[in-house]
Protein backbone atom coordinates (compact mmCIF):
# COMPACT_ATOMS: atom_id res chain seq x y z
CA UNK A 1 0.00 0.00 0.00
CA UNK A 2 1.37 3.08 -1.07
CA UNK A 3 1.35 6.11 1.69
CA UNK A 4 0.16 9.62 0.44
CA UNK A 5 0.26 12.70 2.69
CA UNK A 6 -1.23 15.85 2.29
CA UNK A 7 -0.54 19.40 3.86
CA UNK A 8 -3.10 21.21 2.28
CA UNK A 9 -5.40 25.16 2.91
CA UNK A 10 -3.93 28.01 3.85
CA UNK A 11 -5.00 31.98 4.24
CA UNK A 12 -6.49 32.05 0.87
CA UNK A 13 -7.30 28.41 0.14
CA UNK A 14 -9.70 26.45 2.08
CA UNK A 15 -8.73 23.22 3.44
CA UNK A 16 -11.82 21.67 2.93
CA UNK A 17 -12.18 22.21 -0.45
CA UNK A 18 -8.64 20.62 -1.12
CA UNK A 19 -9.25 17.69 0.96
CA UNK A 20 -12.42 17.28 -0.83
CA UNK A 21 -10.79 17.55 -4.16
CA UNK A 22 -8.10 14.99 -3.24
CA UNK A 23 -10.41 12.40 -1.79
CA UNK A 24 -12.90 12.74 -5.06
CA UNK A 25 -9.79 11.96 -7.37
CA UNK A 26 -8.24 9.50 -5.59
CA UNK A 27 -11.52 7.39 -4.32
CA UNK A 28 -10.97 4.47 -6.19
CA UNK A 29 -7.69 3.88 -5.24
CA UNK A 30 -8.32 4.78 -1.96
CA UNK A 31 -11.38 1.82 -1.89
CA UNK A 32 -9.20 -0.80 -3.44
CA UNK A 33 -6.79 0.02 -0.92
CA UNK A 34 -4.11 0.37 -2.84
CA UNK A 35 -3.37 3.61 -1.02
CA UNK A 36 -3.89 5.74 2.38
CA UNK A 37 -4.18 8.97 2.28
CA UNK A 38 -3.48 11.53 5.54
CA UNK A 39 -4.10 14.88 6.30
CA UNK A 40 -1.64 16.94 8.20
CA UNK A 41 -1.67 20.39 9.66
CA UNK A 42 1.70 22.13 9.96
CA UNK A 43 4.95 22.35 9.19
CA UNK A 44 5.96 19.85 12.35
CA UNK A 45 3.84 17.32 11.24
CA UNK A 46 5.17 18.00 7.62
CA UNK A 47 8.92 17.69 9.24
CA UNK A 48 8.14 14.25 11.44
CA UNK A 49 5.97 12.45 8.23
CA UNK A 50 9.16 12.74 6.45
CA UNK A 51 11.15 11.05 9.00
CA UNK A 52 9.07 8.30 8.54
CA UNK A 53 9.54 8.14 3.95
CA UNK A 54 5.56 8.33 2.74
CA UNK A 55 5.51 7.12 -1.02
CA UNK A 56 3.94 11.00 -2.01
CA UNK A 57 3.69 14.45 -0.30
CA UNK A 58 1.14 16.86 -1.19
CA UNK A 59 1.75 20.52 -0.49
CA UNK A 60 -1.27 22.83 -1.59
CA UNK A 61 -0.35 25.66 1.06
CA UNK A 62 1.58 29.03 0.59
CA UNK A 63 4.72 30.09 2.36
CA UNK A 64 2.83 32.72 4.00
CA UNK A 65 1.11 32.17 7.58
CA UNK A 66 -0.61 35.74 8.22
CA UNK A 67 -0.16 37.61 4.43
CA UNK A 68 -2.55 40.42 5.65
CA UNK A 69 -1.32 41.19 8.93
CA UNK A 70 2.17 39.54 8.86
CA UNK A 71 3.53 39.07 5.31
CA UNK A 72 6.63 38.33 6.16
CA UNK A 73 5.69 35.08 8.64
CA UNK A 74 6.09 31.97 6.73
CA UNK A 75 6.27 28.72 7.82
CA UNK A 76 9.26 26.57 5.41
CA UNK A 77 12.42 27.30 7.24
CA UNK A 78 16.04 26.49 6.01
CA UNK A 79 15.95 23.74 7.50
CA UNK A 80 12.59 22.40 6.67
CA UNK A 81 13.35 22.67 2.68
CA UNK A 82 16.33 21.35 2.79
CA UNK A 83 14.72 18.50 4.79
CA UNK A 84 12.37 18.35 1.74
CA UNK A 85 14.89 18.05 -0.94
CA UNK A 86 16.80 15.40 1.05
CA UNK A 87 13.55 13.29 1.26
CA UNK A 88 13.48 13.39 -2.52
CA UNK A 89 16.77 13.25 -3.45
CA UNK A 90 16.13 10.01 -1.34
CA UNK A 91 13.51 8.38 -3.47
CA UNK A 92 10.62 10.37 -2.16
CA UNK A 93 7.73 12.15 -4.52
CA UNK A 94 6.40 15.68 -3.70
CA UNK A 95 3.65 17.13 -5.55
CA UNK A 96 3.90 21.29 -5.65
CA UNK A 97 0.04 21.77 -6.07
CA UNK A 98 -1.72 25.66 -6.55
CA UNK A 99 -0.31 27.52 -3.56
CA UNK A 100 2.24 25.16 -2.93
CA UNK A 101 3.98 27.11 -5.73
CA UNK A 102 3.42 30.47 -4.22
CA UNK A 103 5.59 32.76 -1.88
CA UNK A 104 8.30 30.22 -1.71
CA UNK A 105 12.09 31.67 -1.38
CA UNK A 106 13.42 31.95 -5.32
CA UNK A 107 16.67 31.27 -4.41
CA UNK A 108 15.74 28.41 -2.12
CA UNK A 109 16.15 25.15 -2.05
CA UNK A 110 12.76 23.92 -2.18
CA UNK A 111 12.31 26.21 -5.23
CA UNK A 112 15.34 24.98 -6.87
CA UNK A 113 14.09 21.40 -6.56
CA UNK A 114 10.62 22.58 -8.24
CA UNK A 115 12.65 24.22 -11.11
CA UNK A 116 10.08 26.39 -11.29
CA UNK A 117 7.69 28.99 -8.77
CA UNK A 118 4.12 31.39 -8.79
CA UNK A 119 5.22 34.96 -10.18
CA UNK A 120 1.42 36.24 -9.74
CA UNK A 121 -1.77 35.57 -11.02
CA UNK A 122 -4.96 38.70 -12.68
CA UNK A 123 -8.39 38.87 -11.53
CA UNK A 124 -9.65 35.53 -11.89
CA UNK A 125 -10.71 34.55 -15.68
CA UNK A 126 -12.05 31.40 -17.55
CA UNK A 127 -8.63 29.66 -17.85
CA UNK A 128 -8.34 27.10 -20.50
CA UNK A 129 -5.84 24.18 -19.97
CA UNK A 130 -4.60 22.17 -22.56
CA UNK A 131 -2.04 19.04 -22.48
CA UNK A 132 1.36 19.28 -24.09
CA UNK A 133 2.33 15.92 -25.89
CA UNK A 134 -0.02 13.74 -26.30
CA UNK A 135 -1.66 12.48 -29.33
CA UNK A 136 -4.95 12.99 -28.20
CA UNK A 137 -4.64 16.41 -26.42
CA UNK A 138 -6.95 17.15 -23.36
CA UNK A 139 -8.22 20.31 -23.36
CA UNK A 140 -10.38 21.63 -20.39
CA UNK A 141 -11.72 25.27 -18.88
CA UNK A 142 -13.29 26.96 -15.50
CA UNK A 143 -13.16 30.18 -14.09
CA UNK A 144 -9.36 29.98 -11.81
CA UNK A 145 -6.81 32.24 -10.64
CA UNK A 146 -4.67 31.86 -14.01
CA UNK A 147 -1.41 31.32 -12.45
CA UNK A 148 1.44 32.77 -14.08
CA UNK A 149 4.88 31.04 -13.24
CA UNK A 150 8.39 30.65 -13.56
CA UNK A 151 9.65 27.19 -15.31
CA UNK A 152 12.76 25.91 -16.18
CA UNK A 153 11.74 24.40 -19.13
CA UNK A 154 14.94 23.07 -20.18
CA UNK A 155 15.14 20.84 -17.68
CA UNK A 156 11.40 19.49 -16.99
CA UNK A 157 8.79 18.12 -18.58
CA UNK A 158 6.10 20.14 -19.74
CA UNK A 159 2.80 18.40 -19.73
CA UNK A 160 0.11 21.43 -19.24
CA UNK A 161 -0.31 24.59 -20.74
CA UNK A 162 -2.73 27.60 -19.43
CA UNK A 163 -4.19 30.62 -21.52
CA UNK A 164 -6.73 33.48 -20.94
CA UNK A 165 -7.35 36.93 -21.89
CA UNK A 166 -4.30 37.64 -19.68
CA UNK A 167 -1.81 35.23 -21.38
CA UNK A 168 -0.42 31.86 -21.33
CA UNK A 169 1.59 30.23 -18.95
CA UNK A 170 2.85 26.62 -18.45
CA UNK A 171 0.57 24.83 -15.79
CA UNK A 172 2.06 21.34 -15.35
CA UNK A 173 5.55 19.72 -15.27
CA UNK A 174 7.10 17.07 -13.67
CA UNK A 175 11.25 15.49 -13.67
CA UNK A 176 12.62 13.05 -11.57
CA UNK A 177 14.85 14.37 -8.75
CA UNK A 178 17.63 12.29 -7.68
CA UNK A 179 16.11 8.98 -6.66
CA UNK A 180 12.72 10.58 -6.34
CA UNK A 181 10.26 12.44 -8.54
CA UNK A 182 8.61 15.85 -8.51
CA UNK A 183 5.40 16.99 -9.98
CA UNK A 184 4.30 20.56 -10.07
CA UNK A 185 0.77 21.84 -10.77
CA UNK A 186 -0.70 24.91 -10.94
CA UNK A 187 -5.05 25.04 -11.38
CA UNK A 188 -6.56 24.91 -9.08
CA UNK A 189 -8.68 27.69 -6.87
CA UNK A 190 -12.45 27.84 -6.95
CA UNK A 191 -14.55 25.01 -6.25
CA UNK A 192 -15.96 24.72 -9.77
CA UNK A 193 -12.36 23.90 -10.91
CA UNK A 194 -11.22 21.79 -8.16
CA UNK A 195 -14.06 19.75 -8.58
CA UNK A 196 -13.94 19.51 -12.26
CA UNK A 197 -14.08 15.82 -13.12
CA UNK A 198 -11.39 16.32 -16.06
CA UNK A 199 -8.94 18.41 -13.71
CA UNK A 200 -9.46 15.73 -11.39
CA UNK A 201 -8.15 13.02 -13.46
CA UNK A 202 -5.10 14.99 -14.20
CA UNK A 203 -4.55 15.38 -9.91
CA UNK A 204 -5.23 11.43 -9.97
CA UNK A 205 -2.58 10.89 -12.80
CA UNK A 206 0.15 12.83 -11.57
CA UNK A 207 -0.36 11.68 -8.01
CA UNK A 208 -0.27 7.75 -9.74
CA UNK A 209 2.60 9.25 -11.25
CA UNK A 210 4.77 10.31 -8.29
CA UNK A 211 3.51 7.08 -6.50
CA UNK A 212 4.58 5.05 -9.07
CA UNK A 213 1.69 3.01 -10.18
CA UNK A 214 1.03 3.88 -13.65
CA UNK A 215 2.92 2.94 -17.06
CA UNK A 216 4.00 6.43 -17.92
CA UNK A 217 7.74 6.18 -18.80
CA UNK A 218 10.60 7.87 -17.55
CA UNK A 219 11.52 11.48 -18.08
CA UNK A 220 14.97 12.41 -19.36
CA UNK A 221 15.34 16.16 -17.76
CA UNK A 222 18.36 16.15 -15.85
Amino acid sequence: MKTIIAYVGDFYHKEELARESLLKALADTIASGELQLRFIADAASLAAELENAPDVVILFAENRLSPVEQPELTWMTDEISDQIVSYVENGGSWLAWHSGLASYPPSGSYTGMLRGYFLSHPEQKRVVYTSVGDAQPDTFEFLDEHYFVHCDEDHTEVFLRSASEDGESVAGWRHPYGAGRISCLAPAHRAEGLLDSQFLSWLKHEIEWLADMNKKSEVTAN
